[in-house]
């Protein structure tokens, strides 16, 4: 499908404002037939975050544009053989990471991990493991009250309503310990807490 009428040449490594459009607009159409059932799956290659942004494209990456685009929750999800692993925000600056996340948030990230994981992966009770927000989960106070105010709280009612949820664990000591091989997927609160260990684990 070609959604431009002028010839295009693109040189690799070597990102321009034009394509950044054309790159936009790739997105835009197949989007629309995802919508309109034109194609039944949608896969997409990495774009440059910083060429494509325009009017039309003022998002962080694929993830946020594709939640609105779809007018659903969307789940930044990372899979491999060992190890799933899901983020509370997503392509978020670390200085907001902690404002970002509040509790209906969390209860809304939980909700679409599980119903992923049961409709997907077909796992009937899965069982999930939740990182903490602040280093030893914020040291009763000392180091923040994020985890004590607001991830704890989420958690309980999460667990009230009978979901496999487990935490907040400690990030230092998770990965390097072993823990996360006794939980079908693991949530993070941001980008680099979660994807430095998996890509490490999983790497290539």
């Amino acid at each position: 499908i070609n959604v431009w009428g002028e010839d295009f040449v693109t040189t690799f490594g070597k990102p321009t404002k034009d394509s950044g459009t054309k790159s936009f607009l790739s997105l835009q159409s197949a989007v629309k037939a995802l919508i309109n059932e034109s194609i039944n799956l949608l896969v997409t290659a990495p774009i440059n975050k910083n060429n494509i942004q325009s009017e039309e494209f003022k998002f962080p990456g694929h993830t946020d544009y594709l939640a609105k685009e779809l007018s659903g929750e969307s789940l930044m999800f990372m899979i491999c053989d060992e190890l799933k692993v899901g983020l509370l925000t997503d392509h978020v600056a670390v200085k907001d990471v902690s404002q970002s996340i509040t509790k209906e948030l969390v209860e809304r990230k939980i909700k679409t991990i599980k119903d992923t994981l049961i409709q997907d992966f077909g796992i009937r009770k899965p069982k999930i493991a939740v990182l903490g927000i602040n280093p030893h989960n914020g040291d009763h106070g000392v180091i923040g009250n994020e985890d004590n105010m607001v991830l704890k709280p989420a958690l309980e009612k999460a667990k009230e309503k009978g979901k496999l949820i487990y935490g907040p664990y400690p990030v230092d000591s998770f990965f390097g310990s072993g823990i996360y091989n006794n939980f079908v997927a693991v949530f993070a609160a941001y980008h680099d807490q979660e994807l430095i260990p998996f890509k490490t684990l999983s790497f290539g």
